[in-house]
C-alpha cells in the first residue's frame, strides 16, 4: 500500500537521523533510493529521478536563499538590520516584539512566497534576538507561522492561484475571503505557539555565519530611510510584478519587463547590488571586506541548500512512484461534503508528498466534478483546498528543512514545532471556510 510505504520511509528517516546520527543530506537520499526501489521505479532511472528532484528544488530555491542570505548579511554587517530592529522595538516595545514580527510578516507575506519573505525578514528577527536577549523561537516562530499562513491560504501565491483557475473562481474574492480567515487564524497561532511549554523548553541558538555578532552605536548605523528602502526594495519589485500580472494582458511588453525584475532571484540580485552600494563603505574600506561578508553568508547556506535539495529528491520519488494517483483514485468514491472532501484530500496528499502545490492541484482535480451543481461558492472551495495543503509539514517537505536549519533545531524538535502548528492552522482554516460558506449563503438569501 503506497501510504504504508510513505509511513515506513518517514520512520526510517527519523531513525537514521536521530538514533544513528546520519547527516540529513545523506539520510534523505538513502531513504529516497529505498522508496524508489519499493515503488518499482526502474533502477536505471532512479539517478535521474533523484537529480530531477534535487535540480527542481535547488533551482527554485538556491538563487533566492543564496542571494537573500547575502543581502541579510550585508545589512547585518553594516548595521542596517540593527537600525530596523531598533525602530521596531521603539515602536512596539520589547514586550510586543512578537506583534511586531506578526505585523511585518503579514504585510510582506501577503504577496511573497514563504521562502522569499522568510529570507528577507529573518535577519531582522535574528538581530532582535541578539539585541533583546529573547529566545530565538519567541521572536522567530511568530514570523514563520504568519508567513506560512499567508503563503498557503491566499492568492497570488501559486497554490491558491492555480486552484482558483481550476474552479473558475475570482482571485480577488478569494483573497478577500481568505484574509478574513488567514489574519485571525495566523495571528492567534503565531502568538500562542511560542507560549506553549514544549516550545519554551527548546533553546536553539542562531546558526553561525548568518548574522553579525557586532553591536553598533547609533553613529555607526545607516539611517532608517536607507535601511528600510533596501529591505523593502525586493518586496516592492515582487509586489509590482504580481499586481501587474493580474491587471495587464500577457501580450503587453511592459508586463514582461516588470515580471523579469519582479522575479524573486532578479529582485534579490538587484537588492544585493543596491545594498553593497549603499552599505558597502560601512562594512570595510575595500570591496574585499564586502566580498568576505557575502562569502560568509554563502558558506553558512551550503549545508542548508544540500538538505533542501535532498528533500526535493525524496518528494520527487514519491510523486514518480504514483502515490498521488493512488490517493486520487481512492478518494473519488467518498460521499461527504465537497468542502470537507477538498480539504481532506489536500491534507492526505500533503502528508504523502510534502509539496503543498502538488497537493492543491491534485485535490482540485478530484473535487472539481463535485463543485458543479453543489451550490458552493468556488472561492470557498479554493480556500478549502488551500488551507488543507498547509497541514502536517514534515520530513518530505523541503520547507520543513529550511525552517529546521534556520532555527537550528533537531529533526524531532522541528516536527514538534512546525508539524504541529501547520496542522492546527489547517484545522482552523477548515473551520473558517465552513463558517464563510454559511455566511455567504445567508447573505445570498
Amino acid at each position: 500500500m503506497p501510504l504504508l510505504v510513505v509511513g515506513i520511509s518517514v520512520l526510517v528517516l527519523l531513525l537514521l537521523m536521530t538514533r544513528l546520527k546520519v547527516n540529513g543530506f545523506a539520510a534523505l537520499l538513502l531513504v529516497a533510493v529505498g522508496v524508489a526501489l519499493v515503488q518499482g521505479i526502474p533502477v536505471a532511472t532512479i539517478p535521474d529521478v533523484l537529480s530531477e528532484g534535487i535540480g527542481g528544488q535547488i533551482g527554485d530555491t538556491m538563487l533566492t536563499i543564496g542571494l537573500g542570505a547575502m543581502v541579510g548579511r550585508v545589512m547585518g554587517d553594516s548595521g542596517a538590520a540593527q537600525r530596523i530592529a531598533g525602530k521596531l522595538l521603539d515602536a512596539f516595545g520589547p514586550r510586543w516584539v512578537q506583534v511586531a514580527m506578526v505585523v511585518t510578516a503579514m504585510l510582506i507575506g501577503v504577496t511573497m512566497f514563504y521562502e522569499v519573505a522568510f529570507i528577507i525578514i529573518v535577519p531582522i528577527a535574528f538581530t532582535l534576538v541578539r539585541v533583546t536577549g529573547a529566545p530565538l523561537l519567541w521572536v522567530g516562530l511568530p514570523m514563520s507561522i504568519t508567513l506560512s499562513t499567508m503563503h498557503s491560504f491566499l492568492p497570488p501565491h501559486p497554490g491558491p492561484t492555480a486552484v482558483a483557475a481550476t474552479f473558475d473562481a475570482s482571485v480577488g474574492l478569494t483573497l478577500m475571503y481568505g484574509l478574513f480567515i488567514a489574519v485571525p487564524a495566523g495571528a492567534f497561532i503565531a502568538l500562542l505557539w511560542p507560549r506553549l511549554p514544549f516550545i519554551k523548553a527548546m533553546t536553539p541558538s542562531i546558526p553561525q555565519g548568518l548574522v553579525t555578532e557586532q553591536e553598533f552605536t547609533d553613529e555607526e548605523m545607516p539611517g532608517l530611510g536607507w535601511s528600510l528602502f533596501v529591505a523593502l526594495f525586493p518586496v516592492a519589485l515582487i509586489v509590482a510584478a504580481a499586481v501587474t500580472d493580474m491587471a495587464t494582458s500577457a501580450e503587453n511588453g511592459f508586463l514582461h519587463f516588470v515580471a523579469f525584475i519582479g522575479s524573486a532571484p532578479i529582485a534579490l540580485l538587484l537588492t544585493l547590488c543596491l545594498a553593497i552600494w549603499a552599505f558597502g563603505p560601512r562594512i570595510g574600506r575595500s570591496l574585499d571586506d564586502v566580498g568576505a561578508s557575502c562569502s560568509s553568508a554563502a558558506k553558512a547556506m551550503a549545508m542548508i541548500l544540500l538538505v533542501i535539495g535532498a528533500g526535493g529528491a525524496f518528494k520527487n520519488v514519491l510523486v514518480e512512484g504514483g502515490i498521488s494517483d493512488y490517493i486520487k483514485d481512492a478518494t473519488n468514491g467518498w460521499s461527504i461534503s465537497p468542502i470537507i472532501l477538498a480539504w481532506l484530500v489536500a491534507v492526505i496528499l500533503r502528508i504523502a508528498l510534502g509539496s503543498a502545490t502538488v497537493a492543491v492541484v491534485t485535490a482540485s482535480g478530484v473535487v472539481l466534478p463535485l463543485l458543479a451543481g453543489s451550490g458552493i461558492h468556488p472561492e470557498v472551495m479554493v480556500l478549502a483546498v488551500a488551507c488543507g495543503s498547509i497541514a502536517f509539514s514534515h520530513v518530505n517537505d523541503p520547507g520543513f528543512w529550511l525552517f529546521k536549519e534556520y532555527f537550528n533545531l533537531s529533526v524531532i524538535e522541528a516536527i514538534k514545532v512546525r508539524t504541529s502548528y501547520t496542522t492546527v492552522l489547517a484545522i482552523l482554516g477548515l473551520g473558517g471556510v465552513l463558517i464563510a460558506e454559511q455566511i455567504l449563503d445567508a447573505l445570498s438569501l
